[in-house]
């Protein structure tokens, strides 16, 4: 079948999308890219979300909206840093490239890094509790990386590798970074009236449904639990690092550990996983401990 020069194709859904950009011109002189405008409106409606569970549990929102404008700013910076730590070798000739996130470069794992590390700061200075702000906050994360994700749709990134599954897509091959063109990709190359394809997995989209199906589990299981316990954080980290893992195992831009081969993502998901399964498994004991020895006084 011929697509007539579509740039991204779902082959075995039917779906064809032409005339893809990745910005809006205003007036025809300034530039404004999708995956800024998509990963602005991420922030908000996480900002709402976090507001609407903080509001239901009593707490005060204020606070949120403090901690927020906080997290973003050292959010972007962390996630921004990481990224370009592993990938020093593309920034180091041309250092003022670290400033335009507009093209994408931006690591999650980085944000929520800085992220826990500010709202630690944040909260030894409000005297508040740590996980009553981290179990909120973590149900706005999850919103803004199921938004976030289609970003990287628009900026034709984050990509897998071949496939010809159900949701194989097809995107031409003049869009996608040319860094995440792998050599199963090449050797997959389709040709359509002279238009070459890469056909890959849709990453972005298995981690957006992946997120926004987890974030909907969690919002309800939330406000069934008493704020603060750490339950909602440590299910976020559970299922987000269970996800993430067999997802980043299929993308062909993976950040490596220096001189391991090793995609740092994966490892870091793989170890929170873990990590989360042993806390709950301690948790449950001491939980089982303190039911035993009331009962004994009783």
């Amino acid at each position: 079948m011929t697509y007539n020069g579509a740039d991204i194709i779902f082959p075995h859904l039917g779906i064809v999308i032409r005339h893809l950009s990745n910005h809006i011109s205003l007036f025809g002189k300034f530039d404004i890219a999708y995956y800024g405008i998509i990963i602005g409106i991420g922030m908000l409606l996480a900002l709402f979300v976090v507001e609407t569970d903080a509001r239901r549990h009593g707490n005060d929102s204020g606070i949120y909206y403090d901690f927020f404008i906080l997290a973003i700013i050292f959010g972007v910076l962390g996630a921004r840093l990481y990224y370009v730590i592993f990938e020093w070798d593309y920034y180091k000739g041309d250092l003022m490239r670290i400033l335009n996130i507009r093209e994408g470069g931006l690591a999650i794992y980085g944000g929520i890094i800085s992220g826990a590390v500010t709202a630690a700061v944040f909260c030894k200075i409000r005297k508040i509790s740590f996980l009553k702000l981290s179990d909120s906050a973590m149900l706005g994360v999850l919103v803004g990386q199921f938004i976030g994700r289609w970003g990287n749709f628009f900026n034709c990134e984050a990509f897998g590798g071949y496939t010809d599954s159900l949701f194989a897509m097809r995107i031409k091959a003049s869009l996608a970074n040319p860094s995440m063109i792998s050599d199963e990709l090449v050797a997959h190359m389709i040709n359509d009236n002279g238009i070459k394809y890469i056909q890959v997995h849709p990453t972005f989209l298995y981690e957006s449904v992946w997120n926004f199906l987890t974030f909907i589990i969690l919002y309800i299981y939330a406000g069934k639990k008493e704020p603060g316990s750490g339950n909602v954080t440590i299910m976020y980290f559970l299922c987000y690092g269970l996800g993430r893992f067999f997802i980043e195992g299929l993308r062909t831009d993976q950040l490596k550990i220096p001189g391991t081969g090793l995609a740092v993502s994966q490892c870091l998901s793989l170890l929170l996983f873990v990590s989360m399964l042993i806390i709950i498994a301690v948790r449950r004991a001491k939980h089982n401990k303190a039911a035993e020895a009331g009962a004994v006084k009783q």
